[in-house]
């Protein structure tokens, strides 16, 4: 009788082993599309090849460890240390031209902008994210209040005294004036597609369960001037050529590195 292949593979980098109950952990922080868990494992699995990998070459340089404090009662652990230090070592990231500064603020004009201002109204079914039978019963309920308000606009704020379960019901589902950043994501990016003035087509998901949107005004924020945002921008180019460095770094030791049990992903 064969023996039955493991449902995943050892893996090993330059001879040393790393186990599943590590990787098992490790995944637990990358996010996998629903329905397929061994992205997360593979995703995790990579994250610890390249930890092995960097810990490895720290070693063979004879680096010693010196962690730092990274936050009052907070310290780097050794290995941590030792990973710092050996890409303070090796990172070499390019220094941002004023050409390439200006050139990225050129092409991504919306990306700085002043806050724009909104003044959305809303009735929330509230329903917690990990309970898909209440998120389930919470959209429903949304889409028949939507039906009711596309044909009687004017009962927007009688409904939400009635239905919302946010505090705002009270105001008949008015929020008063947010501005970006004020809100989570999910709920920002639907004012963002929004006219003022209108009711959002589609009920709108968010962390705090199903809301039914109508922005009742938005004031887009004006494009900074460049001498306002040139520090912001050079931050953000020095960041992206870090990572761009430190990530043909880890190519390296990847491709002179004998590894198995993962497809390491170019």
């Amino acid at each position: 009788m064969s023996q039955l292949k493991p449902l995943m593979p050892d893996v090993s980098v330059n001879g040393v082993a790393i186990s599943a109950a590590d990787i098992a952990a490790e995944a637990q922080n990358h996010n996998a599309p629903k329905g397929k868990p061994g992205w997360a494992w593979k995703s995790g699995a990579r994250a610890l090849v390249i930890r092995e990998l960097l810990l490895q070459d720290a070693r063979k340089r004879d680096l010693q460890p010196a962690p730092k404090e990274l936050e009052p009662g907070k310290v780097e652990t050794e290995d941590e240390s030792l990973i710092r230090l050996l890409l303070e070592l090796l990172v070499k990231p390019d220094t941002p031209a004023e050409a390439e500064i200006a050139k990225v603020y050129a092409d991504h004009p919306d990306m700085f902008r002043a806050p724009t201002l909104y003044e959305p109204s809303h009735i929330l079914f509230a329903a917690d994210p990990s309970d898909s039978e209440a998120r389930q019963a919470a959209y429903k309920k949304a889409e028949a209040a939507l039906t009711t308000l596309t044909s009687q606009p004017n009962a927007f704020g009688t409904l939400a005294r009635e239905i919302s379960d946010c505090p705002s019901k009270e105001n008949g589902g008015q929020l008063g004036q947010l501005v970006s950043g004020d809100t989570v994501p999910e709920f920002e990016r639907a004012m963002d597609a929004m006219a003022e003035g209108t009711l959002c087509p589609a009920p709108v998901p968010s962390r705090y369960g199903i809301h039914i949107l109508r922005l009742d005004a938005k004031a887009v924020g004006d494009v900074l001037p460049f001498d306002r945002v040139q520090a912001q921008i050079t931050e953000m180019v020095e960041k992206a050529n870090w990572a761009k460095a430190a990530n043909a770094v880890v190519a390296d030791l990847v491709e002179k590195a004998s590894i198995s049990g993962i497809e390491m992903a170019a």
